[in-house]
């Protein structure tokens, strides 16, 4: 198909929700559509988001031997996966609405550094409303999020084939260092740039300088750009004629998925843990920090895969997630404080008292849990429940403000373009 006549639909970015950041009159397209099965998906990882955090505060583990807790936590390893990879495509399609690549990589690199600092002054105090900020800092999804659109910023400007290929290899040979992991981390651990590689792959703390406050790194960086700099690629995926569109969907999603089911039945690659027939709930509990290649099928795989279905889903549920992935930041930065809260008027509640608990350093080093503190699998949900239905008031508000913006921005540009042409 020919360049010229691409689809220009896209989807909000990762973070425009706080100010879009529109360029000269002449550049704003008349008319923007949105791929609305990439808002509902990110919708949809957005709620499982707001299940497991709320989680974090129930006390409830991350996973066991119970089915119910286990797919409890199970569920929610859609969201990273999820949010990363399609921030990436959104990096793509934004081309559509403000050409250039020096802008685009302008853009990611000052959105990604806003990102980091909110990851680290703002949602450190919604996550643990104290300020111990010496002995901990979270180096959380923001902050990931925020440091693979740095890296984006440069791998922008190589040939798209080359940013695949890139992605690719990532994501599909960094669980080759398996069987070296020891060794490597005993190698680095003396090492005084051993806090590069903790960042980028082997996670733990970081202290900043000798006396400097503390990073606890929860998602280590190098899977992760993988997955965005694949996510900037399959952007060109969503650009073609839907029919196209919708059989590649088909083609790569059911791929991740074969090659999950096939590599993790018979232990092959791309995991560090095997499973066993012995814990039948182990062949699905791969490992998140650092992503594996099989997490990532495993998740990314299905979310791909029924995208053209979200593409054509009506109905009330489908318009609340919608409105949910139309303003993922805004979200994101509402429900961890809204969560928080909650849990603050659960405790309440049920022992009159708040515990200090809910003040800890949560979600990576919290405090001790009390006794007898621990909520039930329904209290959980119903909590949540409250919480996303509370949210969508929110989000539906702020969505409107931003299409009514971008209705009237749309407007005044055409009335700039009209004057120009007419001068």
């Amino acid at each position: 198909m020919n360049h010229c006549k691409r689809n220009t639909s896209e989807i909000a970015e990762i973070a425009p929700d706080f100010g879009a950041i529109v360029g000269p009159a002449m550049t704003v397209p008349s008319r923007i559509s949105r791929i609305r099965g990439l808002d509902v998906a990110r919708g949809l990882v957005m709620v499982l988001m707001a299940i497991d955090h709320v989680r974090v505060y129930s006390g409830v583990p991350a996973g066991g031997p119970s089915p119910a807790v286990f797919f409890t936590r199970w569920v929610t390893h859609f969201c990273a996966p999820g949010f990363v990879f399609f921030a990436g495509t959104s990096a793509n399609l934004r081309r559509s609405r403000d050409p250039g690549i020096a802008r685009l990589s302008r853009y990611l690199l000052t959105r990604g550094l806003w990102l980091v600092f909110l990851e680290l002054v703002v949602m450190r105090f919604f996550w643990t409303f104290n300020f111990d900020i010496i002995n901990y800092n979270l180096a959380g999804v923001l902050w990931m999020l925020g440091w693979c659109m740095v890296a984006l910023a440069g791998l922008v400007w190589l040939p798209m084939n080359a940013i695949a290929a890139v992605g690719l290899a990532i994501m599909f040979g960094h669980n080759l260092v398996d069987p070296y992991l020891r060794d490597l981390g005993s190698a680095i651990a003396e090492s005084p740039s051993r806090w590069i590689w903790q960042f980028l792959y082997f996670g733990g703390s970081v202290n900043i300088g000798s006396n400097g406050p503390r990073i606890a790194i929860l998602y280590s960086l190098l899977p992760w750009i993988g997955v965005m700099a694949a996510g900037y690629a399959f952007g060109r995926v969503m650009e073609m004629p839907i029919e196209r569109r919708n059989r590649l969907c088909t083609i790569i999603g059911g791929s991740a998925i074969a090659i999950f089911i096939v590599f993790r039945t018979f232990n092959i690659y791309g995991d560090p843990r095997d499973w066993t027939p012995q814990q039948p709930l182990s062949f699905l509990a791969t490992t998140k920090y650092p992503a594996s290649l099989l997490f990532l099928c495993m998740t990314l795989g299905p979310l791909i895969t029924v995208l053209p279905v979200f593409d054509r889903a009506r109905g009330s549920i489908s318009n609340v997630l919608q409105t949910f992935g139309r303003v993922p930041l805004f979200y994101y930065v509402l429900h961890i404080p809204l969560i928080h809260l909650a849990a603050i008027a659960v405790s309440l509640i049920r022992t009159g008292t708040i515990t200090p608990w809910l003040f800890g350093n949560h979600p990576m080093e919290p405090l001790e849990q009390p006794p007898g503190y621990r909520w039930s699998l329904p209290l959980l949900y119903l909590v949540t429940a409250i919480c996303v239905s509370l949210l969508y008031v929110a989000c539906r508000w702020w969505s409107g403000r931003i299409l009514a913006g971008s209705s009237m921005e749309a407007t005044d540009a055409r009335s700039v373009s009209t004057r120009h042409a007419a001068g």
